[in-house]
């Protein structure tokens, strides 16, 4: 079989090792005209990757890279795209799979709920959009009755043509519409991880965000909220409660911001439908400290708390961070314009004017901040752009005092200024450290 690799990084490099094999022709493609790729194996690197790929009995898209962009270049391949998530849930021994997608929250949520099916005796595997490529989770070893809980991302799902056994939707927003194109787009691709589902199977998803409710509409499956009944929900802000059962209480949550209490509910409702050993979900739960670029606290100099939520890549998430510190607070916000609606990111600065001693606008992004906050007259604001991470912590060390806590959440992408989000919290922490 004549199979393209298109993209040669974590996930082409784990389809090129899963599809290596003597009765295949392999040609790696990627637009990277330096790539490095294995000796005596076909490529095509640089501008003309994309083509002729109808020559190919298969093509595996790497999921950063968009169908349409594959198929305005081979109009009638689009029956021969697949992706390294589509052929992991094909060929995957078991059917034990959850998947959760959602906007923020999934790398929390998947790592929780392992860890809470690990601690009941599971035999789990993590990976997706979150650490290990699905198909490098095959060469471990996958038993029938072992469970795999996968993190997946809109780039993943837009094509997919199988669905998991329990499929959870998160809060959804509006993002990555630069990849999509529009919101209906991105929607229509999160619809695809609950497409395929039997009724044999499980949908979970959120009470209260409409999207996620439309989301996991499309499912034939048998559908269970969170955040409200059956699923697990918060009481009277104390307990999470699941069931009838208390599970915890939020003072045993150790992650900032009422947000996470959802991903904690989410984690559970998807937990309790394969365990419902209640002290192991508790342990999970309170064990659990997240992950880092969430909300991490990277140090306290001279009394200043330094605080790297450099995950946080849409607006939304920058109105979680601010939500869940309290105090004095200098806000590093920005990066590439993805051309997001700012107008509740806005508002909620402008609400927190008392205690926000300085908001820094840095990157691409920075002068339409600023038109923004100008618009509704917040003016602690210092413009910055695209200037290094050393002066972006300088200018916030400057301008903070004792007792208040410098928050790196950035509200949009980084590809403007840094290799990614993991980059971009590393320079963070790593600047932070020479204070």
């Amino acid at each position: 079989m004549k199979i393209a690799i298109l993209g040669y990084e974590r996930e082409g490099k784990a389809a090129y090792a899963y599809w290596d094999q003597p009765r295949n022709q392999l040609t790696i493609c990627d637009q990277d005209p330096h790539k490095v790729v294995p000796e005596s194996v076909d490529h095509r690197l640089g501008d003309s990757y994309l083509k002729d790929l109808d020559q190919f009995d298969l093509i595996v898209r790497t999921a950063g890279l968009p169908p349409q962009k594959i198929l305005q270049a081979n109009p009638g391949v689009a029956d021969k795209i697949t992706t390294s998530v589509n052929e992991f849930l094909r060929a995957c021994p078991t059917r034990n799979i959850i998947g959760v997608t959602g906007t923020k929250g999934k790398g929390t949520t998947c790592t929780l709920l392992a860890k809470m099916l690990q601690d009941a005796g599971k035999t789990v595997h993590l990976g997706g959009n979150i650490g290990i490529a699905p198909l490098t989770l095959l060469e471990g070893g996958i038993a029938a009755d072992d469970w795999v809980v996968l993190e997946l991302s809109s780039h993943q799902l837009a094509d997919i043509k199988y669905s998991p056994h329990i499929a959870v939707c998160l809060m959804v927003e509006p993002e990555h519409l630069q990849w999509h194109g529009k919101l209906d787009d991105y929607l229509t691709a999160k619809q695809q991880l609950f497409r395929w589902q039997k009724p044999t199977d499980i949908a979970i998803h959120h009470a209260t965000n409409q999207r996620s409710i439309d989301i996991a509409a499309l499912s034939p499956a048998k559908h269970t909220p969170y955040m409200s009944t059956p699923g697990a929900e918060v009481i009277d802000d104390e307990r999470i409660v699941i069931d009838g059962q208390t599970i915890c209480d939020v003072t045993d949550i150790n992650l900032l911001g009422k947000h996470n209490w959802q991903n904690v509910c989410a984690a559970l409702t998807a937990a309790w439908q394969v365990t419902q050993d209640v002290p192991a979900l508790r342990r999970a739960i309170k064990e659990f400290h997240g992950l880092p670029h969430r909300l991490e606290l990277v140090r306290e100099v001279d009394g200043v708390q330094y605080y790297n939520d450099s995950f946080s890549s849409a607006p939304g998430a920058t109105i979680a961070a601010l939500e869940a510190i309290h105090g004095k607070k200098v806000l590093i916000v920005g990066g590439l314009d993805k051309d997001l609606d700012l107008g509740d990111l806005v508002k909620m600065i402008q609400s927190q004017a008392e205690t926000l001693q300085r908001v820094l606008l840095i990157g691409q992004i920075a002068p339409r901040l600023q038109k923004a906050l100008d618009a509704v007259g917040f003016k602690n604001y210092e413009t910055l752009g695209k200037t290094t991470i050393q002066t972006i912590v300088q200018k916030a060390q400057a301008a903070a005092q004792a007792g208040t806590k410098v928050i790196l959440s950035p509200g949009t992408s980084s590809f403007d200024m840094f290799k990614d989000f993991e980059d971009r919290g590393k320079q963070f922490k790593d600047w932070v450290s020479k204070l």
